[in-house]
């Protein structure tokens, strides 16, 4: 079992800035890929960013340029450095631990960014 705690979120402004970061505990070892995924109200979950094992990343045409994500392998954490963020922004966001067919996630973590 994988167990994910985010962290980071709040409110912003438009234009500013966050960090949100996932600490992975328990089978971590185990882990071949990571992500971040955000539900706004009323919406679908969708992928944000994703990270592999071997370090490719993925991120969403919407935030292509303004998100980076990243990871300390050592401190088995996942990070997810939003830019010029914008309202559309706003959703809870989730870390996601992929382990074969088996996905973990975290609690969520609100971001609001007001415009």
């Amino acid at each position: 079992q994988v167990q994910l705690v985010e962290s980071g979120g709040g409110l912003v402004q438009a234009g500013g800035s966050l960090r949100l970061s996932c600490a992975a505990s328990g089978s971590t070892f185990s882990i071949t890929a990571m992500g971040w995924y955000r539900q706004a109200s009323g919406k679908q979950r969708e992928l944000v960013a994703a990270i592999s094992s071997g370090g490719s990343t993925n991120y969403a045409d919407s935030v292509k340029g303004r998100f980076i994500i990243s990871r300390d392998n050592a401190k088995n954490t996942l990070y997810l450095q939003m830019n010029s963020l914008k309202p559309e922004d706003t959703a809870v966001y989730y870390c996601n631990a992929k382990r074969f067919s088996i996905n973990d996630w975290g609690q969520g973590t609100q971001v609001t960014v007001s415009s």
